[in-house]
């Protein structure tokens, strides 16, 4: 709840220094007196848009702080503490400071912040309703979350995490299988271009080591001549008219004769001689191979050079060197194969995008059931707060309707708007653009005495709620603000006897010429002399000892 605020050099207020506590608290003054300078005021320290037009005077700057004590579990300390600032025992003081020039300055516990922060956290410190709002509850953009929050306070179930989880898996589905439909239509394009390289790699058939095994042959190709007379004369030398092998059997077989009488003095020679033998005939084989294997016919060199052209060609187009050319038929076979299988894999994505849409639809429509029971118990219990606010020929309708799935959110798929009909047969609209101004405020009041109980805890203002009322409407008016003060701290600006002598603490607003200059002062009214303030409210600036009567029989106990 808010507990100080120290206004300085404020339009007419030069120094002040108010202290809040919980319950109902009322200000009361003549019609010009500054009330709205208090809330203009705060307005600042929560983040308003600053002026420099509201420095009093010959004042250099303004300033105005507001405390506040919150409960552990406050909202507002989450955003504080999302900024690494501390609030020491739930205490978070907001600052402004602005100096002639229209700059400012804003803090949050004496850290410097910027004025959108002070709004982010206002926002979950203060409610402002008076005659011409545009925020709050006559914002339609709100009212989802306020009969969610109402739904919950009054036991209406409602799967709120699971609709949320299971938007959040549809949504992560539909992105999966956009992604894959994309990457299949550029793909498709690529397929022919695929296809015809495939069968060109799959005609052409490379292997590995081909190109050097191709260089080889063509080498002794082109030199087959050459090689083929240095074999035969080779063959010749062997088997000409000195018999190389015949001669090595020879000599093989008179030393293997002797070999046994000679004591081991001839095994090493008879073993090289068999060597011998065996290797010359291996190499007389050889040679026959090879002399066999060399094929001087032209049109064999012109085949390998038509093999490494083609390989070679392929090995440009494909930005590779020959031998990679096996992993790049593969690599591209595989990319086709995938191709191929996308159809498949774009069909089983389709089939769970299509189940998680259809849990979340399920789940989002049993929400939107609980809302619709939701709102008709508001609807209800709001019904028996207007009459005695003197909107008894009014209406008050939460209409809870499907949204298009292209709106579809975490959420669900409701639209909530609060809407009224000030006039019986009329047709219900907006609560903001239907209700006159007093009619407004009281539909607000009527609204919060409802939410109370879910609403999250925040310091409510009501400026001028009563309005344009009087008698029994404004008595009806002073007991439900009395009310809504049991669960939230309420600040009330009020020209009503009987929403005064609700409060349970009082301020009188006056203006008070000193030396030339006007300044405005709040002081707190005393139980001695709430009396005769209530009278000069009943009665004007002639206090009568009639209204001092009724004044009394006011603050004795007001009827409920």
């Amino acid at each position: 709840m808010l507990t100080h605020l120290s206004i300085r050099d404020v339009v007419l207020i030069d120094n002040l220094d108010l202290e809040f506590e919980s319950g109902l608290t009322v200000m009361t003054g003549e019609t010009g007196a500054g009330k709205s300078i208090v809330l203009d005021a705060l307005g600042l320290a929560l983040g308003a848009r600053a002026d420099a037009g509201m420095i009093r005077g010959q004042a250099d700057r303004l300033s105005v702080a507001a405390s506040f004590l919150l409960a552990k579990n406050h909202p507002a300390l989450g955003i504080v503490a999302e900024q690494g600032l501390e609030a020491e025992e739930g205490v978070v003081v907001l600052r402004r400071v602005v100096g002639k020039d229209g700059r400012g300055k804003a803090f949050v516990n004496d850290s410097p912040a910027s004025a959108g922060l002070l709004k982010s956290i206002g926002s979950h410190l203060v409610e402002v309703h008076g005659q011409f709002d545009t925020h709050g509850l006559l914002d339609a953009a709100t009212h989802l979350d306020v009969l969610d929050s109402f739904r919950a306070a009054a036991g209406v179930p409602g799967a709120d995490d699971a609709c949320a989880t299971l938007y959040t898996t549809w949504r992560r589905a539909e992105r999966e299988l956009a992604d894959v439909r994309e990457n299949i239509a550029k793909s498709l394009g690529d397929r022919d271009y695929l296809t015809s390289v495939v069968d060109d790699l799959v005609a052409l058939d490379p292997k590995a080591g081909e190109e050097r095994d191709l260089i080889d042959r063509r080498t002794v190709l082109k030199n087959a001549d050459q090689i083929r007379t240095a074999l035969v004369e080779a063959r010749q030398a062997l088997s000409g008219n000195a018999d190389v092998e015949s001669q090595l059997r020879a000599a093989h077989a008179r030393i293997a004769r002797t070999a046994a009488s000679a004591g081991g003095q001839l095994d090493d020679a008879a073993a090289a001689l068999e060597r011998a033998v065996i290797e010359a005939s291996e190499a007389a084989a050889a040679i026959e191979r090879a002399l066999d294997g060399i094929d001087p016919d032209p049109a064999a060199l012109e085949k390998i050079d038509e093999r490494l052209f083609q390989l070679r060609s392929a090995a440009r187009k494909h930005h590779c060197q020959i031998d990679e050319l096996v992993a790049v038929r593969e690599r591209l076979a595989g990319q086709l194969a995938e191709i191929s299988a996308s159809g498949a894999r774009l069909s089983e994505l389709a089939e769970k995008a299509a189940a998680a849409k259809a849990a979340f639809e399920r789940s989002a429509r049993a929400l939107h059931a609980a809302r619709r029971v939701a709102a008709e118990t508001l609807d209800r219990a709001v019904a028996k707060e207007l009459p005695p606010l003197k909107l008894d020929k009014s209406t008050f309708r939460t209409a809870v309707a499907e949204v298009g799935e292209d709106a579809w959110s975490a959420r669900g798929l409701s639209r909530v708007t609060f809407e009224v009909a000030t006039n019986p047969g009329s047709v219900p609209g907006p609560l903001a653009k239907i209700a006159s101004g007093g009619e407004l405020a009281r539909f607000m009041l009527a609204l919060k005495v409802v939410l109370a109980a879910s609403a999250p805890p925040c310091t409510m203002i009501f400026d001028e709620v009563d309005a344009g009322i009087s008698g029994a409407t404004a008595n009806a008016v002073g007991e439900r603000l009395s009310r809504l003060a049991r669960s939230v701290q309420v600040f009330v600006v009020t020209h009503s006897a009987q929403v005064a002598a609700r409060a349970t603490h009082h301020w009188r607003v006056s203006k008070a010429s000193r030396s030339g200059a006007t300044t405005t002062r709040i002081e707190p009214v005393a139980a001695a002399r709430r009396r005769e303030e209530i009278a000069r409210m009943l009665s004007g600036a002639n206090v009568t000892d009639e209204a001092r009567a009724a004044a009394e029989s006011l603050l004795s106990g007001p009827p409920s």
